[in-house]
């Protein structure tokens, strides 16, 4: 039997997720085409347009993510952990957007990118054991903030 659609929690997680990404979207769209970011970005560093669609798609992901263990969650305690970890992942993203494009400061940027990843890891783990699909929407995110980890590490050591 086919479980319907929640949709007031898929568009609540939409909204959760894209509305943080929105914040942090402020702090970056205007340092992309400033003098400081041409001439210190890596070589590798992909050209600008690819940023927004990359990101688009992965918010989607995290969203998705978000709907799926939410309404797989069991118990209250499980939707609790849910919530912190979801919430402090996507507050360190906008941090992180914060802190590199708009203080410039790739060495702190890098630090608050180290936390994402670990709390990457740790949605990973905790959505797994409630829905399976849920985790596996999250590892192109993984992936994603690992290369960037790169391009940030290479911004401090060229």
């Amino acid at each position: 039997m086919k479980k319907s659609v929640n949709w007031k929690v898929l568009i609540y997680s939409i909204l959760i997720v894209y509305g943080i990404a929105f914040l942090g979207s402020i702090f970056t769209s205007s340092s992309t085409n400033s003098e400081w970011y041409f001439n210190n970005k890596p070589s590798i560093t992909p050209p600008n347009y690819v940023f927004p669609i990359v990101w688009n798609i992965l918010f989607f992901l995290i969203a998705l993510s978000l709907y799926f263990s939410w309404t797989a969650g069991k118990s209250n305690k499980q939707k609790t952990k849910i919530a912190w970890i979801f919430g402090i992942n996507l507050f360190l993203n906008t941090l992180w957007s914060y802190l590199f494009f708009y203080l410039q400061n790739p060495v702190f940027a890098f630090f608050d990118l180290i936390l994402i990843w670990i709390t990457i890891i740790m949605m990973i783990f905790t959505t797994y054991n409630i829905n399976k699909k849920s985790a596996w929407l999250l590892v192109p995110y993984l992936l994603w903030v690992s290369f960037a980890g790169y391009l940030n590490w290479l911004w401090i050591f060229p």
